[in-house]
């Protein structure tokens, strides 16, 4: 018996030996040394969601110089348009206003997750013509640890391509560092298909290409055991990305909630949508009727989105101003440069100077064609009330996007459970950036109140 004791005791503690070099192994995979290859794990080779590059970024000392405000004009001091040399960070961290910079040294303050991991990918969608089409996007994970939940963004509007998501560092990544995980997809027309002119605000498209990263990449999380502490999501979007949050929202609502396929099956926690164009038609009457636009280059990327995005029977030469026509390829889809320099290039903020004298009539049949494209690409127009839970922002000093947005949305949703915050916050990029720390808030909120109740 004494002998069978002590082998007992002596097998309890090989095993006991075994757990701890096995914890060892986990704990220092996720902590001690964090960096892990995905692109070398065996699970994940084939699957709908190709990693092509991964990097570590740290932000403790602040946002890499490879990150942009919604007009965009880099965030830190030194930039790709500055010809003095930097390691990569700038300090201090200079915007376009000191209350910018003050905005984001703020959001920068929460969160102790400082290493987070970027990974570039691609995956399968559908182009305009509903073919298959291969896109690209970003993925940001804390390093050294499984994400608490996983947020899809849809970026706002962009001018060049280095400010797709998979050639930067979205302002929205900052939430990586309370330990969320962003997957942030670059639509047709950024990243891999920089070549294809950009559907600009053709809504069921975007929303759909969307849809299909998060579907590539949840898989994938699975694969490489980095999937989220917990399966619902969040959506989050501002300006452009406003609008096709929603319309993602909505057709995750209606196509994928209740799914007989539980792969394809996608559960909302809540959603935050900010600055969104969500009536395209009221957003352009408004620029007629003013006969100023506080935001120029929103003319041709509304216009050639409407027109060529919808594939409708008419010409850009119908709607815009021969000398806008000839420069469109240039300046906009060539992906070149940011919508702060293209306004500069485009130097009038007076609509009749952008279009022709047709478009500024808003009962021609050209225009009544172009209406109706706006109407169908305008998320108030759905037959929809949300259902999962949203919060809203729009500053009614918004000079892109008009303040009309938000107000259309309250009346056409004022059944929904949204919690609207309009207010006086200033334009639309510092706007951008008190939408951003919103959300920070509202996340901290939300881990503090389930902290109560565990």
């Amino acid at each position: 018996m004494k002998g069978y004791t002590t082998h007992s005791k002596l097998s309890g503690l090989i095993a006991l030996a075994i757990f701890i070099f096995q914890f060892s192994l986990f704990s220092c995979r996720f902590h001690s040394n964090p960096f892990v290859d995905f692109t070398d794990i065996e699970a994940a080779k084939g699957m709908k969601f190709q990693v092509i590059s991964q990097h570590e970024t740290d932000l403790s000392r602040g946002l890499p110089n490879n990150c942009y405000l919604p007009d965009g004009t880099p965030v830190n001091e030194y930039s790709a348009f500055s010809n003095q040399p930097s390691d990569g960070w700038a300090a201090p961290r200079k915007t376009s206003s000191v209350t910018a910079t003050a905005i984001i040294q703020e959001l920068l303050k929460w969160g102790n997750q400082n290493s987070v991991t970027e990974i570039v990918g691609t995956y399968p969608s559908v182009n305009g013509e509903w073919d298959t089409i291969t896109l690209s996007g970003k993925v940001i994970l804390p390093t050294g640890r499984k994400p608490k939940r996983m947020i899809l963004v849809s970026h706002y509007t962009i001018g060049s391509n280095a400010e797709a998501p998979s050639k930067c560092f979205s302002l929205e990544g900052i939430l990586a560092k309370q330990g969320y995980g962003l997957i942030i997809p670059d639509y047709i027309g950024y990243g891999v298909t920089v070549d294809q002119v950009h559907p600009y605000l053709v809504m069921d498209l975007t929303a759909l290409n969307v849809v299909d990263m998060y579907l590539a990449v949840r898989p994938w999380l699975k694969a490489i055991d980095m999937e989220p502490e917990e399966d619902d999501i969040y959506l989050m979007g501002y300006s452009q990305g406003g609008a096709t949050t929603m319309a993602v929202e909505y057709l995750i609502e209606k196509e994928y909630q209740l799914s007989d396929n539980d792969a394809d099956n996608i559960r909302i926690h809540r959603v935050f949508a900010g600055g969104g164009p969500y009536d395209v038609k009221a957003t352009y009457e408004r620029f007629i009727n003013t006969d100023t636009t506080g935001y120029p280059i929103a003319v041709p990327l509304v216009l050639q989105g409407m027109i060529v995005g919808n594939k409708l029977n008419m010409q850009l030469s119908d709607m815009m101003q021969p000398w806008l026509c000839d420069k469109i390829d240039d300046w906009v889809n060539s992906k070149r440069y940011p919508t702060a320099q293209v306004n500069g290039f485009i130097g009038t903020h007076v609509t009749h100077e952008l279009v022709t004298e047709e478009a500024m009539n808003q009962t021609s049949d050209k225009v009544a064609e172009l209406y109706k494209a706006m109407n169908a690409n305008s998320i108030i127009s759905y037959n929809w009330q949300p259902y999962a839970s949203v919060y809203m922002m729009h500053s009614m000093d918004d000079e892109t996007v008009p303040y009309t947005n938000a107000t259309n949305a309250k009346v056409k949703w004022q059944n929904a459970n949204i919690e609207y915050n309009f207010g006086h916050y200033g334009g639309h990029v510092k706007t951008c950036l008190r939408f951003i720390g919103a959300v920070q808030d509202l996340l901290k909120k939300e881990e503090e109140e389930r902290r109560q109740y565990e």
